[in-house]
């Protein structure tokens, strides 16, 4: 996709989903993402995923749930950076992975996630499940409708889900 006269070339096409009431689609630019751009991609991967898992799509709810918590802990990185400074360039770089326990290190919740994991059997059990996620599931076409929805109730739970957890913290 070229830039011309500022504007992409070719815009994405809106969200199919836009015309849900209950699902976000935020307006966003692949070239430069904040905090808020981060937690609104994160919602509306998981709303995505809820669509497909609700259709049998299973790889695909899989693939879009573990975007969702990238981009919650992406948002959680964003965090630290305050308005008007120049991050770290270590960050910056570190940032740049789709791993997910990478990405809770950089978030600088990783300590917070042993600790709380020690007291919260769920919560450890739901990030054992959600932290070996990777974006090379994408081509994946043996997902299961057990490990989709395992896998969602992993991210989503109200009490225990990894997203509850992150977002209490981005």
């Amino acid at each position: 996709m070229g830039i011309v006269g500022g504007a992409p070339a070719h815009p994405s096409p809106p969200c199919p989903l836009s015309e849900r009431p209950d699902v976000v689609c935020p307006d966003w630019s692949p070239l430069q993402m904040n905090r808020t751009d981060l937690q609104h991609l994160s919602r509306l991967r998981e709303q995505e995923a809820q669509v497909l898992l609700d259709n049998s799509c299973f790889a695909g709810a899989y693939y879009l749930l573990g975007y969702a918590v990238e981009c919650a802990l992406k948002a959680c990185i964003a965090k630290q950076i305050r308005r008007y400074d120049f991050p770290d360039r270590r960050l910056v770089n570190d940032s740049h992975t789709h791993d997910l326990e990478k990405l809770l290190n950089v978030s600088g919740m990783k300590h917070a996630m042993q600790s709380e994991t020690q007291t919260n059997p769920n919560l450890a059990v739901n990030w054992a499940i959600v932290k070996d996620w990777s974006e090379q599931s994408r081509y994946s076409n043996n997902i299961s409708e057990i490990m989709a929805r395992n896998f969602f109730s992993a991210v989503t739970e109200k009490d225990s889900g990894i997203l509850l957890w992150l977002r209490k913290r981005w």
